[in-house]
């Protein structure tokens, strides 16, 4: 995976290194091409004219089933009969993992707005509101295979905000400059089911907090060009975790590398192909009240590479009421996934979203 990072990186290199035509998005007195954007899984992408503003909603839903260690799956018996559980000596923690996740699901809803500072610059600030649901399998006692029963576990709160500044370097390449404010909860709870059969209410293991709890940095380089009929980019960005939360840890600190081409089929609508390789970090430290015999509770199942194949299409109103509306779709599954488990892969992931200039 290390391999597959590193030759993201590379091709997004090599896109950054051709420029040609302005990266500008929607000018005033322009017509509107569906090719003016990224896909809309993609932030971040565009500068603004001066004194221009846009505003911005994506819904993003992401599925993640199964079990994995690195390239592996694995089934929750063997989980639940081989994987040791790091909390054992502690009060009921018996020796192997007893509670087993089988599938996730997160909402998150994202409000936007960018306003072009000058030519040059363009200062951006995003909001989110995140669900998350988590299903498990409990397994009897402290060995065996008998299956107590299920349950599900499920968090929902503001996430972190991010403010950001699009800094151009060229017509088609700007730098990303971002931080993250820890604006979303780390301290959720929910109730469970344990292998002896109480249910009380603890705190979520770590995949199921809203937010970092950090301040993060987000840097960043972007390339976008097109002509009439054919657009193109690649992009480079990361988050650095700066320090622990006040609850003792940070995640893992993520790098990510895509590239993207679309084609025009009108000037009102577009497809597009996208790849992007990342990886996260483990959970830096420990949160004290995390504690069970459950792998999303353990900071080292956490994080792996991933590289990811999307395809989607951007639709732009080019005249009437709704002319400068866009609407992008976009759907991803994953190529392959190395994970420090275990871990549940993901599966596939969807978003959706609409923009206006003015």
């Amino acid at each position: 995976m290390n391999t597959l990072f590193r030759a993201g990186s590379m091709l997004a290199a090599i896109g950054c290194a051709f420029a040609a035509t302005p990266a500008f998005a929607d000018e005033a007195g322009e017509p509107v091409n569906s090719l003016d954007h990224a896909p809309i899984g993609v932030m971040g992408d565009h500068r603004h004219a001066k004194g221009e503003w846009m505003i911005s909603y994506r819904f993003m839903h992401m599925d993640m089933a199964g079990i994995q260690i690195g390239t592996d799956a694995v089934t929750p018996e063997q989980v639940a009969t081989t994987v040791p559980n790091r909390f054992f000596g502690n009060p009921g923690q018996p020796p192997t993992l007893r509670i087993v996740p089988t599938s996730m699901r997160m909402d998150m809803h994202m409000a936007g707005l960018m306003y072009g500072l000058s030519d040059d610059v363009t200062l951006m600030v995003m909001g989110n509101y995140i669900t998350k649901e988590m299903d498990h399998i409990t397994f009897a006692g402290g060995m065996g295979t008998e299956r107590l029963g299920t349950f599900r576990t499920r968090t929902a709160d503001l996430g972190d905000t991010r403010l950001s500044a699009l800094i151009g370097l060229t017509d088609t390449i700007h730098l990303n400059a971002g931080l993250s404010l820890p604006t979303g909860a780390i301290t959720e709870e929910d109730d469970i089911l344990t292998p002896m059969g109480g249910r009380p209410a603890v705190r979520t293991p770590y995949p199921m907090q809203i937010g970092s709890g950090t301040f993060d940095l987000e840097p960043g380089i972007t390339y976008r060009d097109q002509t009439s009929r054919f657009g193109w980019g690649a992009q480079l960005r990361g988050t650095i975790r700066l320090g622990e939360n006040d609850e003792g840890y940070a995640f893992g600190n993520r790098a990510m590398a895509t590239i993207w081409g679309a084609a025009a089929l009108t000037p009102g609508v577009s497809v597009s192909a996208r790849i992007e390789a990342q990886t996260l970090g483990r959970v830096d430290g420990m949160d004290p009240r995390i504690m069970g015999p459950v792998q999303t509770a353990n900071p080292d199942f956490q994080g792996g590479a991933s590289l990811t194949a999307f395809a989607g299409v951007n639709f732009a109103a080019t005249s009437g009421a709704l002319k400068g509306w866009r609407l992008g779709l976009e759907g991803g599954i994953p190529v392959v996934q190395d994970l420090n488990g275990p871990q549940m892969p993901n599966d596939f992931s969807f978003t959706a979203g609409v923009q206006k200039s003015f």
